[in-house]
């Protein structure tokens, strides 16, 4: 007669009553637990950070390794490289990226900074490039990270050109300080907003992170619609803000122009 531990059988029965749950939302609750501050997971911290039964949990993680999805070594699990084979696929990266780099890899070599490109995800700022120099600044920024948008120049840029609704979503969710220079005053949002948008350039002194300064401007796509927003990023003792508003606006511009010119050339982007 084998022996099913209670542990095991509080599993079992909580396994079962996943039933009516897809598979495929389960998966993605898997690879929803890991972020920027989770890259390296264990399945421990993987049922914990997922709620899931560790008999589910241990099945999924196997069977996404198997597909790619993740990797596994040494009793850490990690996002795989399938999963960014297929991000690269999607046309907010491939898109946008194609139109976008040349006009990053210009300003970083004007500036030796740190060039950013986002796009809005839900209420979140969504990083879908950059290009890092020797001179690192922050690594709250990386490829398929999140920010919020109402304190990075990145959101601010497109908050500035989106619907008003999202701005009332945002302060209605509450506007999270980082610093003390976090910008958490509705009115003052609505300010500042209307500022950048008339100047077409947003500014970060020091919202996010202490010591690290940014300048954004908005990237339109071809039916004039908010797109994205393109910036800079450095150490405020360097940045000389008024002085890169101006770089950062040609090459959102310069973007602006390719994305319209591929879609009225019915190649968008080129070769594809």
């Amino acid at each position: 007669m084998s022996f099913v531990s209670s542990a095991e059988r509080h599993d079992s029965a909580a396994e079962s009553g996943l039933a009516a749950d897809s598979v495929i939302r389960r998966a993605m609750s898997l690879l929803g637990a890991f972020d920027s501050r989770h890259q390296r997971l264990t399945l421990s911290a993987l049922v914990m950070r997922t709620g899931l039964p560790k008999t589910t949990v241990h099945r999924l993680a196997h069977e996404l390794t198997e597909a790619g999805m993740l990797a596994y070594h040494d009793r850490f699990y990690t996002i795989g490289e399938r999963v960014v084979e297929i991000a690269g696929l999607a046309p907010v990266r491939r898109e946008l990226r194609e139109a976008a780099l040349p006009f990053m890899q210009d300003l970083f070599e004007a500036t030796h900074e740190t060039i950013h490109l986002g796009v809005i995800s839900g209420t979140h700022l969504l990083y879908v490039e950059k290009i890092n120099g020797h001179r690192r600044t922050t690594e709250l920024s990386h490829f398929g990270g999140r920010m919020p948008l109402h304190c990075t120049s990145l959101g601010k840029a497109m908050l500035a050109h989106s619907d008003p609704s999202l701005v009332e979503q945002l302060i209605a969710n509450g506007l999270t300080a980082f610093t003390t220079s976090t910008i958490t005053s509705p009115q003052l949002l609505r300010h500042e907003l209307r500022e950048v948008a008339t100047l077409g350039l947003a500014y970060d002194r020091e919202e996010t992170a202490i010591g690290v300064c940014c300048v954004g401007a908005p990237i339109f796509g071809p039916s004039g619609e908010v797109a994205a927003a393109m910036s800079v990023t450095g150490a405020a003792s360097r940045m000389r803000l008024d002085r890169l508003g101006a770089a950062v606006r040609a090459a959102a511009a310069g973007t602006t122009r390719q994305m319209r010119q591929w879609r009225i050339g019915a190649q968008y982007p080129p070769g594809q």
